[in-house]
């Protein structure tokens, strides 16, 4: 008997493949880190918080509490491994911790679905490393999840779509929003414009959301450049670059970001093959336009893959679990599956603006100072990284790790990647496509040490 078919990650994407396998009459695995099905864009408090999907969600309210009815009515009809990490694969069979028992398993597959969302794109800062200093998504997960703010008074700075949601939601929920400093520029918004035209409901609520936070007081401030964090016990006060002059800004807490960056860690350990995407500036697994990997059996769905947002992370899902089963042979709609292809191809134009209009801040490397701690678990500088390339010659991001130490600790790479690949190009002065990615290496995320003895005994 054939293993069942497994959902890794019950986000948007997640829910709506192992909605399709249940209408098809199939029974899936899904697992999740989280203890409820929704995902980050959808989190959901626990049980017995008393908040509106309207205070949580704003105007995605609907469709959160939809997707989360979805979610709830699959529980009969799939085996759910809520609070469940999986942190590795091999031999068809995939390591899985469940985090309240602190126990872990195998879980065989045959056809599995990642669908594993996305985390914060961090460029650090002299300071970042200060109590009171989250990236944008933390930010989140206290407001969403544990309903509290990460500080009295905030400012959030990076760019992207999501520093001007979070801060809204900040603001909405009483707490006082200093400033908000996007790198990107207005120019950069204007010349945007005609790729975002082509969702103009999403764009209608972006533009909603700044003019709501002009409207209640909260600066705005485009082309900013931070500078550095101040504080010792905690964050006192950001210093920040408008373009003609430095600026200080009091502040209790700091979240900070510039867009987002897929979780690949699974589909590395699953051996997909990566290839470098541009829009993206990152190197992705590949897949073809139905949602198939390099690997037989593997589909990838979501953000996981590439940052394309909610609505196409649903549609991907539903994609991936019909070219799942149209593979193996059983009956699917085929036309409804070229429609979500279309409607893909589609958005791809305004995923497109989106870059454009807060684009990636190129020059962070050779702004970065030497002093700046790029890998705070194993506390390597920019410096480091630098004297590693002058004195080795290291021109590949393996090399790089393995003569610095960077990206060996507890986040395994995740917080620091994304910059430690910024300054080895900028050092060896190749483009960031040439010097590659950090591989990946089982545990993807940090395991009890007893666990790990297990795993090594007879």
């Amino acid at each position: 008997m054939s293993p069942q078919p497994v959902i890794v990650g019950a986000g948007p994407a997640g829910v709506r493949a192992a909605q399709t396998l249940v209408a098809h009459g199939l029974r899936p695995v899904l697992v999740d880190e989280a203890p409820r099905a929704g995902g980050q864009i959808y989190r959901r408090t626990p049980a017995n918080f008393q908040r509106s999907a309207r205070a949580l969600y704003g105007f995605e309210a609907g469709r959160a509490t939809k997707l989360h009815l979805a979610a709830d009515g699959l529980l009969h009809a799939v085996d759910w491994l809520p609070d469940s990490l999986v942190w590795n694969a091999q031999g068809g069979r995939l390591d899985v911790l469940h985090g309240l028992s602190q126990t872990t398993r195998q879980l065989p597959y045959c056809q599995i679905i990642v669908a594993t969302g996305a985390t914060d794109r961090i460029l650090p800062v002299p300071g970042w490393t200060l109590p009171g200093v989250y990236s944008l998504g933390g930010a989140q997960v206290a407001l969403k999840f544990q309903g509290c703010a990460i500080g009295k008074r905030v400012v959030f700075m990076g760019t992207g779509p999501l520093l001007y949601l979070i801060a809204w939601q900040y603001a909405r929920a009483g707490v006082d929003v200093a400033a908000v400093l996007d790198s990107a520029s207005l120019a950069d918004q204007v010349a945007a414009l005609p790729a975002l035209l082509t969702q103009p409901a999403v764009l209608a609520k972006g533009l909603y959301f700044v003019a709501w936070l002009r409207a209640h007081g909260v600066a705005l401030h485009g082309g900013a450049r931070p500078l550095r964090v101040l504080g010792q016990a905690r964050v006192r006060a950001v210093i920040w670059h408008d373009g003609e002059q430095e600026c200080e800004l009091e502040c209790d807490a700091v979240g900070m970001g510039h867009a987002l960056r897929p979780e690949t860690q699974l589909a590395d350990l699953l051996g997909c093959r990566f290839a470098w995407a541009p829009q993206q500036r990152a190197h992705l697994p590949e897949r073809d336009a139905a949602g198939r990997s390099s690997v037989t059996g593997v589909y990838l769905a979501g953000d996981g893959a590439a940052i394309m947002g909610a609505d196409a992370a649903e549609w991907a899902g539903e994609l991936a679990a019909l070219t799942m089963m149209g593979d193996v042979g059983l009956a699917v709609d085929a036309a409804r599956a070229r429609l979500l292809e279309k409607k893909l191809k589609h958005l791809q134009r305004f995923r497109t603006g989106l870059e454009r209009a807060f684009p990636f801040p190129q020059d962070w490397a050779a702004q970065a100072p030497d002093e700046l701690v790029v890998c705070r678990c194993e506390h390597i500088t920019a410096g480091d990284l630098r004297r590693t390339v002058r004195e080795s010659g290291a021109t590949e991001m393996n090399r790089l790790k393995a003569l610095s130490r960077a990206g060996m600790g507890r986040c395994q790479g995740r917080m620091c990647g994304v910059a430690a690949a910024e300054i080895l190009a900028q050092a060896s002065g190749q483009a960031l496509e040439q010097v590659g990615r950090w591989r990946a290496q089982a545990p993807i995320k940090p395991l009890p040490m007893h666990l790990l003895q297990s795993q090594d005994s007879p």
